[in-house]
């Protein structure tokens, strides 16, 4: 479904920007760089600063900055690791949808079976739509009828409504083919995993992390940055605008990474390619039903 992730070369890692977290953060690095050449020349040509300031206390702020960045990122990529868990289990109930529907409902006529496999690749859109608040009508069209396209658009919870539709039709063609109650609870039970995973992505969504919390840690980054030049002139001397930009690369870098993956299903380049995984379900139905 995607591709592995390689381990970057030395050119990657030295000069990589595209898909980086460079893009999000340049301007506070190079704010910082310039407040640490300033230091630099104030204290090392004037002796503003007199060799820099006590770095004890920027010593243990940085320790307990490290450690909180640490903890907030480990609960971002839980998340962004729970959705990924969520969306891979849509493509296997997706899958196993469309092959039960053709190998349970033998009778049923191909056209209603791709109606009812349709459904199951306008869930798939439409939950991508829902969880970033997107109109999902351009993608769901194509799959569904046209009065079914109009009640999904026109409800409050697209994919909630789409799942109650498709239930109702895929037990109505079941009934129809006389199945046995065993088969009925089956077909229904990869239905509520439909629900289980919209519940789960829509939990993700709709619970950030307490906005006190991240306000805090942004506050204190910036704080430690600010004052890094003034704690290391005395000790690093010209090179303390290189030392400096390095420290701030890592504390502003893993700040605004947890921003990232905290919210896995938003458009960044650190989060889901929930296009990708909506076109791995729609080809993987149509190649089922072409077959």
């Amino acid at each position: 479904m995607s591709s592995r992730t390689r381990t970057p070369g030395l050119r990657s890692l030295l000069f990589a920007y595209r898909g980086t977290i460079m893009p999000v953060i340049w301007r506070r690095i190079l704010y910082t760089v310039v407040l640490s050449l300033l230091v630099a020349v104030l204290d090392l040509r004037y002796g503003w600063f007199s060799g820099g300031l006590n770095a004890t206390p920027l010593t243990l702020m940085g320790l307990t900055l490290a450690i909180f960045l640490g903890f907030r990122n480990q609960v971002a990529y839980q998340r962004w690791w729970e959705a990924r868990n969520l969306w891979g289990e849509l493509v296997t109930v997706a899958r196993d949808l469309a092959r039960q529907v053709r190998a349970f409902l033998p009778r049923t006529g191909a056209e209603e079976r791709g109606r009812l496999i349709g459904m199951v690749i306008a869930f798939a859109h439409a939950l991508r739509h829902h969880l970033r608040g997107t109109d999902p009508t351009a993608d769901m069209r194509p799959w569904l009828s046209p009065r079914l396209a109009e009640e999904t658009a026109a409800a409050s919870n697209r994919p909630a409504f789409l799942i109650d539709r498709f239930g109702l039709a895929l037990a109505d063609a079941a009934r129809a083919e006389g199945a046995d109650p065993i088969l009925l609870a089956t077909l229904d039970g990869k239905v509520s995993q439909l629900s289980h995973v919209l519940a789960g992505c829509e939990r993700i969504s709709g619970t950030p992390i307490p906005f006190s919390y991240i306000l805090l840690l942004h506050r204190s980054v910036h704080v430690y940055c600010f004052f890094l030049p003034f704690c290391l002139v005395g000790v690093m001397g010209w090179f303390t605008p290189v030392v400096v930009a390095i420290l701030a690369y890592t504390f502003f870098g893993l700040d605004a990474l947890g921003d990232q993956i905290e919210d896995p299903f938003d458009i960044m380049p650190n989060d889901l390619p929930l296009e990708r995984y909506s076109a791995v379900v729609q080809d993987d139905l149509l190649g089922l039903l072409r077959e």
